[in-house]
């Protein structure tokens, strides 16, 4: 019996072995185990901190003299530290770990969140109307205050299942024990046992088994069974009598369910599915980044507006005081007084809306950089920009085709849908090995004991007829304690022991064809939903491309038009002064100024985030801004905000 004293022994270590799975260091999300060690402490329930739910410093040591210094730095920083929308998808690469926990005991998967979640629209750039207006005279509307931002699933094969295929034995050894007690009494009819009433049985029992599954598919049982006995049957030569047997039975698939690829498949799919969670985790860092990136520079574009729209206040109170000065020369009529109030007023309304603008893009970024609620203080300072928009006077462009072979090399979710369609193969498997009719050896090994004090109620020899009984109380061998018993099992003077082949053949097998069916399908159409995937990046960087190419030339386009527009302006002042022209063409030549300022203002910022969108469908947008993984993970960077 060495071989059963090893065999305990190896699945006792094993299961002292069974514990969760580390995640990540320093990760916000990770959980900790508490426990003293031991086999207790896979009994535990391991402690998974609460929700961190604070603004980290970071945003207060930027809060100065009343006002928020911030830099596109600071802001990617905070928006690391503290989106929610981040700190929701970094805990999915901790539920992949639970699944992986799951498939190495044997169970199947639950699945791992796929969405990514976009940053809200914001205000956008400053769109004035033809004549110059802002906002059309119309409040703005609060289009990017309320609601979440768009939400994007990234599995390329929608909420389709995996095919189960043949059950994983459970790999997490099991110890099953039994103790009971129970009475019975039957009422007699025989004329063996003319003078018994009722035959009265107490029976105790206490068994203890071990189950254990192998990654070939086999199963291993081994079960101690023991049980004590009194009976009140005077046939039986012992009473009390106590049996006991020790055995194993193996049963190992030989077709169906067989192998280590198909009974491993699960823990392959789980490891897989930590590489797909750490893409997702990637994708949204990239989704957070680009949304900041977009919000600050909109909101730089609408500070920017706000000083063209000072401009024409400026210039309209200044036109409206040269006015009544050449009312006094009576070089001017009272209803050009009027018209220059009026335009006066109008560039009023216009800086008002564009400073109403303002403040409703600093709520936008100020709740995507939190994560709770910030005070007062906080929420009525103004955001100071530090960085500038500009555009470079040279900018190298790598070859389209290059391009897209560093973002397919790049980019997550082209990585992660390549996994995807890994784990579907890997799950086929499963389902082909359905297909197999099921041959299962099972091989079984039982020793045997029995022990027991001579029944007083036996019957005397030739009580029924000479030679009809003679009992076997004298068998001094039975006679004796559990101690003999054990000793019987381990001398194995009762062996049993046998081996047989099962063998189920189904006739039709509809199921597993119709399964395997369904996942090659699946298969093809993952393989083509990933080539849709890799044309749509090179659609993207494609239209990137044209659309950095467009705000380049929009922005010196617009640049040219601002000059002329001073120019033609600066003249018409001139020929007003000597009587050349009228009020009304120099206001209409300030609200074309006006117009054209603010579409430098939004063409400059058009080209910023064309920039973004182009790194961000490259996959460089990460690198670009200095973004490192490990500090997206742990949710705190280390860098320091610009004084």
């Amino acid at each position: 019996m060495k071989w059963l004293c090893t065999l305990l022994l190896v699945v006792g270590a094993a299961a002292q072995q069974v514990e969760l799975p580390r995640p990540s260091a320093g990760s916000a999300a990770a959980w900790q185990v508490s426990s003293d060690g031991g086999l207790t402490s896979i009994y535990r329930t391991p402690v998974v901190p609460p929700v961190y739910l604070h603004n980290s410093t970071r945003l207060d040591s930027l809060f100065r003299d009343g006002q928020i210094t911030l830099s596109l730095q600071d802001a990617i920083a905070l928006a690391l530290e503290n989106n929610l929308d981040l700190e929701l998808v970094r805990y999915a690469p901790r539920i992949a770990d639970t699944d992986l926990l799951r498939a190495e005991a044997g169970s199947a998967l639950r699945g791992i969140p796929l969405s990514v979640r976009e940053a809200p629209a914001g205000l956008g750039n400053p769109a004035p109307g033809p004549n110059g207006t802002l906002g059309g005279g119309n409040t703005p509307a609060l289009n990017a205050l309320i609601g979440p931002g768009v939400q994007t699933d990234l599995s390329i094969i929608g909420s389709l299942p995996l095919s189960t295929g043949p059950a994983v034995p459970s790999f997490d050894p099991a110890i099953v024990g039994t103790v009971g007690w129970n009475h019975t009494s039957d009422p007699q009819n025989s004329a063996f046992l003319m003078n018994l009433r009722s035959l009265n049985t107490s029976t105790a029992i206490a068994n203890l088994g071990l189950q254990q599954g192998f990654a070939t598919g086999g199963s291993l049982q081994l079960g101690w069974n023991n049980a004590r006995q009194r009976v009140n049957n005077p046939l039986l030569s012992f009473s009390p009598a106590t049996s006991t047997s020790l055995g194993l039975t193996f049963t190992q698939p030989l077709l169906r369910g067989f192998g280590l690829a198909v009974n491993r498949r699960y823990i392959k799919i789980a490891k897989n599915n930590q590489q797909v969670a750490d893409y997702v985790f990637k994708q949204q860092v990239i989704a957070t980044v680009s949304g900041v990136v977009r919000l600050y520079w909109d909101l730089a574009s609408l500070n920017e507006d706000v000083r063209v729209r000072q401009e024409a206040v400026a210039s309209a109170e200044q036109f409206l005081s040269d006015t009544r000065h050449q009312i006094e020369l009576g070089t001017a009529a009272s209803v050009d007084v009027t018209r220059a109030e009026a335009e006066l007023s109008r560039r009023r309304r216009d800086l008002a809306v564009a400073k109403s603008l303002v403040r409703q893009q600093e709520t936008v970024l100020k709740d995507y950089l939190t994560r709770a609620n910030v005070d007062a203080a906080l929420a009525e300072a103004p955001i100071m920009l530090s960085d500038h928009m500009e555009v470079p006077s040279q900018e190298p462009i790598q070859p389209l085709n290059d391009l897209v072979a560093k973002a397919l090399h790049l980019r997550p979710d082209i990585a992660q849908a390549r996994l995807q369609i890994t784990n579907s193969e890997i799950s086929l498997q499963g389902s082909k090995s359905v297909l197999r009719p099921a041959l299962d050896l099972i091989a079984s090994a039982q020793n045997n004991g029995l022990v027991g004090r001579p029944n007083p109620m036996t019957l005397n020899p030739g009580s029924l007829g000479a030679g009809s009984f003679t009992g076997t109380a004298g068998d001094g061998f039975l006679i004796g304690g559990y101690g003999s018993a054990l000793s019987q099992i381990f001398s194995r003077n009762f062996p049993d022991y046998g081996v047989e082949l099962q063998l189920t053949i189904p006739l039709r097998n509809r199921t597993a064809r119709a399964d395997v069916v369904r996942d090659q399908l699946s298969v093809r159409q993952q393989q083509i939903r990933l080539q849709q995937l890799e044309k749509q990046v090179r659609l993207e960087i494609t239209n990137a491309l044209i659309a950095v190419e467009e705000a380049r030339h929009s922005f010196e386009a617009t640049r040219s038009e601002r000059i002329l527009q001073e120019q033609t302006l600066a003249a018409e002042r001139e020929k007003l002064e000597v009587g050349a022209s009228t009020s009304f063409y120099v206001i209409q030549y300030q609200r074309d100024l006006a117009a054209a300022k603010s579409a430098e203002v939004s063409a400059l910022a058009s080209y910023q985030k064309a920039k973004a969108a182009l790194q961000r469908s490259i996959g460089t947008i990460l690198e670009d801004y200095s973004v490192m993984m490990d500090e997206a993970v742990r949710g705190a960077v280390d860098r320091k905000s610009k004084d």
